[in-house]
Order: structure tokens, then C-alpha cells, then sequence
């Protein structure tokens, strides 16, 4: 027809049939969103992994009485950062951003598994991390109060929004 054709999502049809409660193009921003914050985090974890800002320095590790709870390798900062575009590949797949590699089913319950692994992030362990640590007043402690904890609540209900809309 010789005109610009609009691109196309790996949505399935199932996404465009009446009654649904999710727009595919609010599933394809929410998605989007969601894995580029994903991304963005990961390329985070490569930059400290290459020793930017000291290394965990400041606000990056819970510290009690000035040292850290724990020191995280290059290597496990690395993997964090691997593990994190994983998560954005998956939202991304799930919202129909790119071709699923594994069967709609599959993919949404791997999603809510990392919704619901993130709210418990969330919540933390009541010591040092979440909503509910007890250990306060560190910049750590400021820094996942103002930052990580609700980052995590977004991510959460990001995640569990794409994997809902690929449920129905």
C-alpha cells in the first residue's frame, strides 16, 4: 500500500478481543515502563560492580555502627545486574514488547512470582531492609525509606499489572 505501517507488538489477539479490562497500549507503557526501570537498575549494578562511587559506598549497603552488614563482590554485583535485565526481558515479553519465549502462562506466573518477590522486598526482613526495618537513622536506612522500598511497591504492582493483563 506503499504507507508507513504502524509497528507491531508481540501482543496476541487475545489482548484486542472485547471486554478487556487492560488497553494493550496502557499494558505496552506499563511494560515498557516497568523493564526500563529494570534496565536502568541493572546498568546501576554494572557501574558500581566497576567501582563507581567506592564501591557501595554511602547508601548502597545497610552499615551498623559504620561498617557493613555485608561488602558484595564484583561478581555478585555483576550477577545482580544480569539478573535484573532478566527481570526487565521477562515484563517486556510478558507485555508483548518483544516475542514471548516461553508459553503466555508460563510467563505471567514467573511474573507474579517476581511481583510478589518484590513486595516481600517491599516489607523486608524487619531488621534492615523494607518498610518495616528496625534499624534506623543510617543513610542506608533514609535511602530505602525515601528510595528502594517504594521503588519496590511500583515495581510490584508494575509487574502484577502486566501479568494480569496476559492472564485474562
Amino acid at each position: 500500500s506503499g504507507g508507513v505501517s504502524e509497528p507491531r507488538l508481540w501482543i496476541s489477539q487475545r489482548h484486542f478481543e472485547p471486554g478487556r479490562t487492560m488497553n494493550p497500549d496502557v499494558i505496552a507503557w506499563l511494560g515498557g515502563g516497568v523493564s526500563a526501570t529494570f534496565v536502568a537498575l541493572a546498568l546501576w549494578h554494572f557501574y558500581m560492580a566497576m567501582g563507581g562511587l567506592a564501591s557501595g559506598a554511602g547508601g548502597a549497603v545497610p552499615r551498623v555502627a559504620g561498617k557493613p552488614v555485608f561488602v558484595p563482590s564484583t561478581g555478585s554485583t555483576v550477577a545482580v545486574g544480569v539478573v535484573l535485565l532478566m527481570f526487565a526481558a521477562l515484563v517486556a515479553a510478558t507485555a508483548g514488547l518483544v516475542p514471548p519465549p516461553l508459553p503466555m502462562r508460563w510467563l505471567a506466573g514467573l511474573s507474579y512470582a517476581l511481583a510478589a518477590g518484590l513486595l516481600a522486598r517491599t516489607i523486608g526482613d524487619f531488621k534492615y531492609v523494607g518498610f518495616f526495618k528496625r534499624v534506623r537513622g543510617t543513610p542506608f536506612a533514609r535511602l530505602d525509606t525515601l528510595l528502594y522500598s517504594p521503588l519496590c511497591l511500583v515495581l510490584s504492582l508494575g509487574v502484577a499489572g502486566v501479568a494480569l493483563s496476559s492472564d485474562e
